[in-house]
Order: structure tokens, then sequence, then C-alpha cells
């Protein structure tokens, strides 16, 4: 991935005295005159915008497990389709991995509770 050239940070401050100055490239007047269906549309139209919906079931309070540090083997294709995805691939297949041992712990607590009914 081409890392971005030019990348310049501004506090808050520096950015409200841009705008005063005129110095915002965002054409206020024409965002102001558009109507909820052209702003709906244009949020659609964003690319980098995945329009998914966010699952919170899996979401915790506190502070996430330590990671390790292993080296791994991993298909060509599957590489190269999480790191199509852009980056922090590699925190989504870790978030992968993690929903896929939970569905199975959720799995191995149901089969127990369905033999304790029998």
């Amino acid at each position: 991935m081409k890392k971005k050239e030019h990348i310049v940070r501004y506090s808050s401050e520096e950015l409200a005295a841009m705008a005063k100055r005129g110095e915002s490239r965002t054409n206020w007047a024409k965002v102001d005159a558009m109507t909820e269906e052209e702003l709906e549309t244009s949020i659609a139209a964003d690319e980098d915008d995945v329009h998914q919906k966010v699952d919170w079931t899996q979401a915790f309070v506190g502070l996430p497990p330590r990671k390790k540090h292993i080296n791994i083997r991993i298909d060509a294709d599957v590489l190269d389709w999480f790191r199509s995805q852009g980056r922090g691939y590699q925190t989504y297949m870790n978030s992968v991995l993690r929903a896929f041992v939970a569905s199975k712990a959720q799995s191995k607590q149901d089969n127990m509770n369905h033999a304790k009914k029998a």
C-alpha cells in the first residue's frame, strides 16, 4: 500500500483559525444547499465507507487480551483477500478468528445445556 505524502496535522484551534481566514477547501454553501436525499446519495457513493451496520454484540469494556507474536502460514489467496481490505487487515484476521472461537465456545455450551436437559 502506497503511503500518503505530505500529511499535515492541525489542532482544532488551528483549523478554526484557518476556517475564519477562509482557508477551508469545503464549499459550505454547496453543502448547506444539499437536500437530505442528495446527502444520503453522496454518502452511499463513498467507496471508502463500507455501509455495514456495526454489530456491537461482541463488544466488551476493558482492555483486550494481550497479543502474542507468532509466525503462521496462511494460504496465499486468503492472505491476499485480507490484505485487499486495507489497513488493519491483521486486526481484521484476529477478529475473524475470535468470532470463530466464540462461536465454537457457544456451540459447546449449547451442547452441554442440551445434554443436561435430556
